[in-house]
């Protein structure tokens, strides 16, 4: 008999890398009667959200831009307003959605230049300085880095990639995807020089899908007023033009932007470095569990590792599919599948935004009655206990006996 039944009413939490869990606190703040966004009140709304956003990002200096979208609208949102068809700009692949990156590029016709490297691998600062400081001419245009590759739980150092391009003097623009890190890790547009920053509402800030968050520097203002891409319901200018006298150009998403203004106030409570600990600890629990199994993990060293998603490798022989079918149809839990060359090979266990310990422990010990279902060689309870042991030590203020 299934455990997915109506019955539950969606209690079960979900451990997919987005979106997330969403707090009761912020359903709530949703959950509002529509309001007139004409009115003049709509500003008590737009400008504190903006103004909390940029704590998030870490910027003083840039604007924040929202759309009614999800971070691939955000993409969309960058290219378009700093680039003309033709462009060149340099970009790492080295997971799904750096791919889906790419495409995005190719489909606006610009000319994109491809450094391919190893899925569990990181973006190559090396190569990256290796292409700016072999293109004398300054044709590179941009520079794209995904900061967290959920594909495969993989981790970038974008300010070494800033210093990269710093060291060769190079104009380029610097493009950062941080849809499944802001709010979750650490984040710093102005110190790591980053122009574009681009976010969404339903990973870090814990909401639904629906609103795109573009960080944008002065310098990527500046480039919005000569790019050449085609867009309307994208365009930088209409919105913060719109934003600047209290209004927005459309139809705004209200309820989410009810919920993210909550959003913002729950983690600024928090502390944005204890929001980062948090993650960081939730996610290296469920790392020991990964440990206790005798399974690797898709990112190759442990300065790669996400706080915000773990993608798995199942054992040789096995179908990692059937393993998130399974736990999804079995124990009603659902985990991430494997993208593109991770597709059958590895599983993803979100661990980010609305997480508690107890949820943490819930999901690895169903991950554990499912493999255990389907004859994985593990021993049934270790994963959990690994897990318990690093959450008792990490959490409680007397010293534990070993």
């Amino acid at each position: 008999m299934s455990a997915h039944l109506p019955i539950f009413g969606g209690q079960n939490p979900v451990f997919i890398p987005g979106p997330t869990n969403i707090p009761d606190r912020l359903r709530y703040a949703m959950s509002i009667q529509t309001t007139d966004h004409r009115a003049p009140d709509f500003v008590e709304l737009l400008e504190p959200l903006l103004a909390d956003l940029k704590k998030v990002f870490k910027t003083t200096t840039g604007k924040i831009i929202t759309f009614p979208s999800t971070g691939t609208g955000g993409w969309e949102a960058a290219i378009t307003n700093t680039l003309s068809p033709g462009d060149k700009v340099l970009v790492a692949r080295f997971g799904m959605f750096s791919h889906r990156w790419i495409d995005l590029c190719q489909r606006h016709n610009l000319d994109v230049e491809i450094i391919d490297c190893e899925w569990g691998q990181g973006a190559p600062a090396d190569l990256y300085g290796e292409r700016l400081a072999a293109d004398r001419e300054h044709k590179i245009k941009a520079v794209l880095v995904t900061h967290n590759e959920t594909a495969t739980g993989v981790r970038s150092d974008v300010n070494a990639v800033r210093q990269a391009m710093d060291t060769t003097n190079h104009p380029a623009l610097l493009y950062v995807d941080c849809v499944s890190s802001l709010a979750c890790m650490d984040f710093r547009m102005d110190e790591w020089g980053v122009d574009l920053a681009v976010s969404g509402s339903q990973k870090g800030f814990m909401l639904a899908a629906g609103m795109a968050i573009v960080g944008v520097s002065e310098k990527a203002l500046a480039a919005a007023e000569t790019a050449k891409c085609p867009r309307c319901f994208f365009d930088f200018r209409d919105m913060a033009g719109a934003n600047a006298s209290g209004g927005f150009p459309y139809t705004p998403p209200l309820q989410i932007m009810y919920g993210l203004g909550e959003s913002l106030k729950l983690l600024l409570e928090e502390g944005l470095d204890n929001v980062f600990a948090r993650h960081f600890r939730t996610a290296e629990g469920v790392r020991e569990a990964t440990r206790a199994w005798g399974l690797d993990l898709c990112a190759k060293r442990p300065s790669l590792y996400s706080d915000t998603v773990s993608a798995v490798f199942v054992p040789e022989g096995l179908n990692s599919d059937d393993l998130t079918n399974h736990a999804f149809e079995v124990y009603g839990i659902s985990f991430g599948v494997g993208l593109g060359q991770m597709a059958g090979k590895a599983f993803r266990i979100g661990h980010l935004g609305s997480l508690t310990d107890a949820m943490a422990l819930s999901g690895i010990a169903i991950l554990e009655m499912a493999m255990k279902d389907l004859n994985y060689p593990i021993q049934l309870g270790s994963g959990v206990a690994a897990t318990q042991d690093y959450y008792r030590k990490s959490a409680c203020p007397v010293e534990i006996a070993a």
